[in-house]
């Protein structure tokens, strides 16, 4: 039982990353509460993908990447290798752009500097901590975000507004921009259902030895933990109406996100969302660092596992170190982090249809799972979440490019 909380804890606080806070926030800002509704079907949609991943892992003893890898045909699911990792470094330069920030918040030092004291605590922290401790490190301490949803409260939303803006429908605004609306649709889903964090949780899983009997336990942490993360980001866009919004503020800095908290509680408050931020971002650094060198080891069949000596996984450990040193480099060219995060979240839904597609034929497969194998009923659902991964993944790019990356 304390496991099963655990976890589902973990999976809060490891929930938001710099994707979620930036779309989230700026959807809030421009839209008001017209995008709640997104969030719904796209935590929905990760909730399936995650039990699904991790049903496979703990039934069929089967990660995320080498299921990918028998289901696709060797060029395109090279191709999808290559794609996912690229989106990883982005990812990870992101999150590591995102620690510095933070850091530079608290202590008033300067931003390089600050990159390379994150990328030092992050090789610190990968190398050092067994994998159940990074989970509970950065997880537990990354729920000091839930101070948004005590600022949210504290500033008296307007609960039938909330109510409307969780029904699907077209911005409440008159003079709002459709396309632009549409972009930050797709941003929020894409920010939500992240591949990385799949082949993270699924390699997790693994890494923990779950067994065909920790299949209940893979139900509670998806669906209980990934709703609590939902509705947490859902706080998100709540908070960027209530502050960001009526001042005309658009949070496209990431000092920007702790205004609405520091408005609704004072200095306390923009203290526990700095220390919730530099957590679930340090986390979200160490999923996409690790999901990257998972994905490969996993591809061309080499040993991995964190909590492995890396001696014996060698290919493993510089793999991961090599994400973080890149997206480090990358962030040191001096690109805005909130910039390179936009990059990553529209690539990574670009991406997600193939290595959705493989997790569901898969999940399904009775050969492989037996009594395990999808209900006609999941089956059904994990169907029409392909369409609208499909449907995302066509129109992100279009998108970004029409309405300049959500200036338009």
């Amino acid at each position: 039982m304390f496991d099963v909380i655990l976890g589902i804890m973990t999976s809060l606080g490891g929930f938001v990353d710099m994707g979620n806070i930036v779309f989230a926030l700026a959807g809030g800002a421009r839209f008001d509460y017209s995008l709640l509704w997104v969030l719904v079907v796209a935590t929905l949609g990760i909730i399936l993908f995650a039990e699904m991943a991790g049903r496979i892992a703990a039934v069929a003893h089967k990660p995320a990447f080498e299921v990918l890898r028998n289901r696709l045909p060797p060029r395109m699911a090279l191709a999808v290798l290559v794609a996912s990792n690229i989106v990883n470094v982005l990812t990870c330069a992101a999150e590591i752009g995102g620690i510095a920030v933070v850091l530079q918040l608290l202590c008033g030092a300067d931003y390089r500097m600050m990159l390379l004291t994150a990328l030092a605590l992050l090789l610190a922290a990968l190398y050092f901590l067994k994998f159940r401790w990074l989970e509970r490190i950065f997880g537990l301490l990354g729920m000091a975000l839930l101070v948004y949803v005590w600022a949210a409260i504290e500033l008296k939303p307007d609960w039938h507004g909330i109510y409307q803006g969780l029904l699907p429908g077209l911005p409440h605004q008159p003079n709002a921009n459709l396309l632009t609306y549409c972009y930050y649709a797709v941003g929020l889903f894409s920010s939500v259902l992240t591949p990385y964090e799949i082949h993270f949780y699924s390699s997790g899983g693994m890494e923990d030895g779950w067994s065909d009997k920790d299949t209940a336990s893979n139900i509670s942490n998806a669906a209980v933990g990934f709703t609590l993360g939902g509705i947490l980001t859902m706080f998100l866009v709540i908070v960027g109406a209530q502050v960001l919004l009526p001042q005309g503020i658009d949070p496209k800095m990431l000092s920007t996100a702790v205004l609405p908290v520091a408005d609704g509680l004072g200095m306390k408050g923009m203290f526990l969302a700095l220390l919730g931020i530099l957590f679930a971002v340090g986390g979200a650094a160490v999923e996409s660092a690790l999901s990257g060198a998972y994905d490969t080891a996993q591809f061309f069949d080499l040993p991995w596992g964190k909590n492995r000596p890396p001696k014996q996984t060698a290919v493993f450990t510089w793999l991961w170190m090599g994400t973080l040193v890149l997206g480090c480099a990358i962030a040191m060219s001096g690109v805005d982090p909130t910039d390179i995060v936009e990059y990553s979240v529209v690539f990574a839904v670009v991406v997600l249809p193939f290595t959705y597609y493989p997790i569901l034929q898969a999940a399904a497969d009775k050969k492989l799972m037996g009594h395990h194998a999808n209900s006609r009923f999941i089956s059904v659902l994990g169907w029409a979440y392909f369409v609208l991964i499909v449907l995302a993944g066509v129109s992100a790019v279009p998108l970004m490019l029409l309405t300049h990356m959500g200036d338009a």
